[in-house]
């Protein structure tokens, strides 16, 4: 029996919707990761992406456990010296509530071109609406 391979027009995309309201960082994170990559999907194809388009809602109210919320830091560097920045989880969450979403999903993806490309697939909205209505999105719960 030979294995099934999957190809650019044997792939279906879904819009699906997450709301975000009460769940963990973490576990959130990862689920939306496993939709991107398309792991959910019996035709599943480690090099292509398989995954379907997501639509993350309500992140302003996503929760950390424990005293993350003052330790956890983000931090990225210019690349010059002394270029380090830093910033805390609860700063973040006032600023731009969004990214934190989007740097957890960020850091469970591959690290190539691939990942680059599934992770366009990800919209993420602080409040309750969203921008794609006309693509008919189904509501995903797990």
């Amino acid at each position: 029996m030979a294995t099934y391979v999957a190809t650019k027009d044997s792939i279906e995309r879904k819009w699906l919707v997450i709301d975000a309201e009460g769940m963990v960082l973490g576990r959130l994170a990862t689920e939306v990761a496993k939709l991107l990559r398309g792991k959910h999907k019996p035709t599943y194809t480690p090099f292509l992406d398989t995954g379907d388009n997501v639509i993350v809602i309500n992140a302003s109210k996503v929760v950390l456990t424990g005293k993350k919320l003052d330790e956890k830091k983000y931090r990225h560097h210019s690349g010059f010296p002394g270029g380090m920045k830093e910033i805390d989880y609860r700063s973040l969450m006032a600023k731009n509530p969004e990214k934190a979403v989007e740097l957890a999903v960020k850091g469970m993806l591959p690290k190539n071109s691939l990942g680059r490309q599934m992770f366009r697939k990800l919209h993420v909205y602080a409040g309750p609406e969203h921008e794609q209505a006309a693509q008919k999105p189904e509501v995903y719960t797990f």
